[in-house]
Order: structure tokens, then C-alpha cells, then sequence
């Protein structure tokens, strides 16, 4: 059994974005700009928001963070979004979810420019990514391919099952997993909370990818041996014995699972880590693309 390390992963690829920005080219125009709005203070939402902000200083991209109350209308979101769209100086906008439920979210990611949408969630990066197109992948997803292509595993003609089918995870894992492309090359099943039978498939399953959010779903008896799980669960317990008041806690019952895998994804310390770092690939991307098009 080997530990997929999203510390490791995500590590290597940062120092492969520094070497990028001090080659010729780059040295003398400006950053890679993330600009990130915040609605609310919500404590998990304030603790992705402020990883972002503290992985884009140690790339040496810009950062901004605007902070907009819980109460503020969707007419002042969308004047913050409009703003950043036409700002040439932002390469990529994020708008941490959820939104309070007066906001409509759809609405708000269909407002961002598709070139910045370095989130991924936009319908024309969707529906690119489809197609096999040059894209922004959604973060999670994208981050797990990587973290895939770093340790070299051959997922062609593997069965991949997905439990779960969000549009921020279990439906774009689906989709790249079936891609002409390596990693890819799988023959994908996905499931939910209707599907009939989950033990049953889940143990024909070569991969599995838990993005449901609910901790210790999976457990070793929906497990064969030799399998790769990939946890993308990440809650919040509450555990009277942790300093913060409350332990992270993945999809994946990891002490029992891990001993029949080929390899895994710890919680914390996997997926959670490479999500940020593939943030920080797709804000490099749409950044080299607004030098080509502004040179």
C-alpha cells in the first residue's frame, strides 16, 4: 500500500510554477493575479480562502481578497464580479461557495469571464472539458488527475466508480476519467445516494473516488484488494479532544480501507491539498493566456 501525499504533490508543482515565472518572458511583466470574493464568514469557507491567498504569495502570484457581508444583495456580488471581469490586471476570479441562500449561485458563476473562470465551474468550461478541449478543469478534479499523473498509475481500461455526482467533483472526475487520455482510459460508473446495489459495484471497481461528504461511507468490506481510492470527503466533526474543537475527517474509513489498497489518499493531507494547487495551475494558464493576447 502506498500513500498518495498531497503535501509531496502539491509541493513539486508550486516549485515548478516558481521556475516558470523567473524564465525569460516572465521576469518582467507582472504576476499571475487571483482575485477571490468572500461572501459571509463562514469558518470553513475563511480557512480555503485564506490557503489560497497564503499558496498564491508563496508561488509569488498576487492576490486580493474581497470581503462582502452575509447579508449583502446580489446586485452588490454582481457589481464586484462585472468589475473584476473587465479589470486587466485580474487573470483568474473565484467566488467561494457556498453562497448564502438569497444569492442565486448559478446565476453568479454564469457572470464570471470563462477566461478567468480559473474555478472551472462556468457552462463553457464545462462544456469543453466534455469535449476534450483545452479548458479550466474544476480544482478537485483536476488536482486528483495530477496527483494521478505525479505517481505515474496506469488507470487505462480500469473500472473507476465515483460515489457521488456534484457538479464541483463527482460528475468532472467522471468525465476526465473517461477521456482518451492518460491518466484516463477508464470505463467509469457513477453512483449516488439512489443507486442500488453500491457495495456490489463498488467492489468491481479498480478505482474508487468517495465525494459524497459523509465520513468513514466507505468502509473495507465495499473494497477489493489491489484497489486506488481516492477521499475526496473533507467534514468536520466535532472532537472534544482537538485544539479547534473538531477533527477533519474524510469519506473513507481509512485505517480499515487502506491495508487492502494499492494506494490511497489520506484526510487530511491529500486531495484537499492538490485542489489548491491545481487553483494555482489554472490561474497560471489564464494568465499566460492574457500576455498572449495582450502581446
Amino acid at each position: 500500500m502506498e500513500i498518495l501525499d498531497g503535501k509531496l504533490v502539491s509541493q513539486a508543482i508550486k516549485d515548478k510554477l516558481k521556475i516558470k515565472l523567473s524564465e525569460p518572458g516572465h521576469q518582467d511583466s507582472r504576476p499571475p493575479h487571483l482575485a477571490a470574493i468572500l461572501v459571509g464568514n463562514d469558518g470553513a469557507s475563511e480557512t480555503y480562502v485564506a490557503s489560497k491567498i497564503k499558496n498564491c504569495a508563496e508561488v509569488g502570484f498576487k492576490s486580493s481578497l474581497i470581503r462582502l457581508e452575509a447579508d449583502c444583495t446580489e446586485e452588490k456580488l454582481v457589481s464586484e464580479i462585472e468589475k473584476l471581469n473587465k479589470n486587466e490586471d485580474v487573470d483568474g476570479i473565484l467566488v467561494q461557495l457556498p453562497l448564502p441562500k438569497h444569492i442565486n449561485e448559478e446565476k453568479i458563476i454564469n457572470l464570471i469571464n470563462p477566461a478567468k473562470d480559473v474555478d472551472g465551474f462556468h457552462p463553457v468550461s464545462t462544456g469543453r472539458m466534455v469535449q476534450g478541449l483545452s479548458t479550466f478543469i474544476p480544482a478537485t478534479p483536476y488536482g486528483i488527475m495530477l496527483m494521478l499523473e505525479h505517481y505515474k498509475i496506469d488507470t487505462s481500461g480500469k473500472h473507476a466508480v465515483v460515489i457521488g455526482r456534484s457538479n464541483i467533483v463527482g460528475r468532472p472526475i467522471s468525465i476526465l476519467l473517461s477521456l482518451n487520455t492518460n491518466p484516463g482510459n477508464c470505463t467509469v460508473t457513477v453512483c449516488h445516494s439512489r443507486t442500488k446495489n453500491l457495495k456490489e459495484i463498488c467492489l468491481q471497481a479498480d478505482i474508487i473516488v468517495a465525494a459524497l461528504g459523509k465520513p468513514g461511507f466507505l468502509t473495507a468490506d465495499m473494497v477489493k484488494e489491489n484497489s486506488i481510492v481516492i477521499d475526496v470527503g473533507i467534514t468536520r466533526v466535532p472532537d472534544s479532544n482537538k485544539k479547534s474543537g473538531f477533527a477533519i475527517k474524510g469519506d473513507v474509513d481509512f485505517s480499515n480501507v487502506a491495508p487492502k489498497c494499492s494506494y490511497i489518499t489520506p484526510v487530511p493531507g491529500g486531495v484537499g491539498l492538490m485542489t489548491i494547487a491545481a487553483l494555482l495551475m489554472n490561474t497560471y494558464n489564464a494568465y499566460t493566456q492574457r500576455l498572449k493576447i495582450n502581446n
